[in-house]
């Protein structure tokens, strides 16, 4: 259960928040004068907020779920969490009095409470009953597996044909197709079940459009298709570390396998990325007794925010298992022994020579690797020319940041939070530059997400 002298900062409620017209509206009502009724107990807080009717709204966060957050309003909001549930803890986190602590929830709020843990050890009952009759019949899964393998084998087979097609008539060929030729081949990738190619090749259909030097880019990227493809045919002549990472590059199903491990797991950074029907969220994590990073991934249909939520700066003792791969982080998590709470340690951080080196030994294990998570130690956000890079503070080396990382707002927050001097900032390193993520100023624990 999440102790009621632990408080979260205003930082980590509001890095919840759906978008920024969300953290707006939830910052208007974290003060006392909406509310009535606010009380919080065993890992949960809940109030009534006026609102425009006559009946104020009923707002409870259960903040005791090891998976992160979960909100119930009676507002007609389909933002999750609502900006009254933002106000909300927003106002819990202020702890000027103004949330009393109970022992017991009012009714309607304990109703929902319950209600949700019952379906919560409901659903968990039906997935390790479908997981033990999934296991009944292995021969049945064998044979899934081969006739998907023989998909992919033919849209492999398809996609060099392509590639070889275009390679020969010229790339200035790609310019004139424009996105249909690119569309049409990823459509062919997602019926031979290979999502991972389908991908790869529609951001192909980018790139003649993407300014001077196009060309060199498209046949770059070519090249690491062509790898793929490769890799994947064969497969039977590789390293299992290396073909499971040919497997997941292809957007193959793969189970978290080997021993899990316990940690205090610190939330690094959380960020989502969306098409039209996926919503991916990603969660760095960083485990303080083993040193390791790892990523999480949570899916939401198209216009929902997946279910896992996890607010920068909270650490959640928990176990996490290794995805295969070599040089994967990505990890699944497992047993959580308790809820999110906050922390004050950060991961040790390293110069930006030493992130590029990193990102350069990353991609023998994994040649389509964008990038690699880097915490980078003492170093100073300043401009060059119309771009910006993150400058060591004490040697004369930097790192450009990513042309995305230049069109966020974070990237002015973290030039004020530096002030001009060294702060430590979390991100991802690769080829494009470096996306910063979350920072920190120098002598304090109090992460501030950028993203």
């Amino acid at each position: 259960m999440t102790e009621q002298g632990v408080r979260w900062t205003a930082e980590q409620v509001l890095a919840l928040a759906p978008d920024a017209a969300s953290r707006k509206a939830g910052g208007k009502l974290g003060t006392a004068g909406p509310w009535s009724e606010a009380g919080s107990g065993e890992g949960t807080v809940w109030g009534l907020c006026k609102g425009s009717g006559s009946r104020p709204y009923q707002t409870v966060v259960d903040l005791a779920d090891a998976a992160g957050p979960a909100y119930k309003c009676s507002c007609p909001s389909r933002k999750f969490p609502c900006k009254h549930a933002l106000g909300l803890l927003l106002l819990w986190s202020g702890d000027d009095g103004s949330v009393t602590a109970s022992a017991e929830p009012p009714d309607w709020a304990d109703q929902w409470l319950t209600g949700r843990r019952r379906r919560a050890e409901g659903k968990q009952d039906r997935i390790e009953g479908s997981s033990a009759s999934g296991s009944a019949d292995p021969e049945a899964a064998r044979r899934r597996a081969e006739r998907r393998a023989e998909r992919v084998t033919a849209g492999a087979t398809e996609l060099e044909q392509r590639l070889a097609d275009l390679l020969r008539g010229g790339l200035a060929a790609a310019e004139q197709a424009g996105y249909g030729l690119w569309d049409e081949t990823a459509a062919r990738m997602v019926d031979a079940q290979a999502p991972g190619l389908a991908a790869r090749v529609r951001e192909l259909g980018a790139i003649p459009a993407s300014g001077a030097g196009w060309p060199a880019r498209l046949l770059e990227e070519c090249a690491l298709l062509h790898l793929l493809d490769q890799g994947w045919l064969g497969r039977d002549r590789l390293p299992d570390a290396l073909a499971a990472t040919v497997r997941a590059r292809l957007g193959l199903p793969a189970t978290a396998e080997g021993a899990p491990v316990r940690d205090r797991w610190l939330v690094l950074a959380q960020y989502d990325t969306v098409d039209p029907k996926l919503t991916t969220r990603r969660i760095w994590l960083h485990g303080a007794a083993s040193g390791r990073t790892r990523l999480l991934l949570s899916y939401g249909a198209a216009g929902r925010a997946p279910e896992l939520s996890l607010p920068v700066g909270l650490a959640l003792d928990a176990e996490l298992t290794a995805y295969p791969g070599a040089g994967q982080p990505r990890s699944a998590l497992g047993e959580r022994h308790a809820p999110p709470a906050p922390a004050a340690f950060r991961p040790p951080g390293t110069t930006t020579a030493e992130a590029a080196a990193r990102y350069g030994e990353a991609l023998r294990d994994d040649p389509w690797l964008e990038s690699v998570p880097v915490t980078l130690a003492r170093v100073v956000p300043v401009p060059d020319g119309d771009r910006w890079q993150l400058a060591d503070a004490d040697a004369d080396s930097a790192l450009p940041l990513t042309r995305s990382a230049r069109s966020r707002p974070g990237l002015w927050r973290l030039v004020a939070l530096s002030g001009g001097g060294p702060v430590t900032v979390f991100g991802e390193c690769g080829h494009r530059g470096f996306t910063p993520l979350t920072a920190w100023q120098e002598g304090t624990g109090e992460a501030v997400p950028l993203c």
